[in-house]
């Protein structure tokens, strides 16, 4: 991400034909990443997120072992 990134709004995406399902994104921000009792995937709650949880997106696309989630500006 840019800095600009920083002052805007941060677009998430999650592949589902990539995530396993291992909730890693989950545990590190509840907030837009859920995983339902019984589900095969992760879910994305919102695809925008504010600048302000860009740390915590950044972690998460990091930690993900499937490397099934990007982040990126909005436009």
């Amino acid at each position: 991400m840019t800095a600009a990134a920083t002052s805007g709004q941060i677009s998430i995406k999650l592949d589902t034909g990539r995530c396993l399902a291992y909730g890693t994104c989950v545990s590190i921000h509840p907030e837009v990443f859920a995983l339902p009792k019984g589900a095969r995937v992760a879910v994305v709650q919102r695809d925008v997120a504010d600048a302000s949880e860009l740390e915590d997106l950044e972690e998460a696309v990091r930690s993900c072992p499937a490397r099934a989630i990007s982040i990126g500006t909005v436009d």
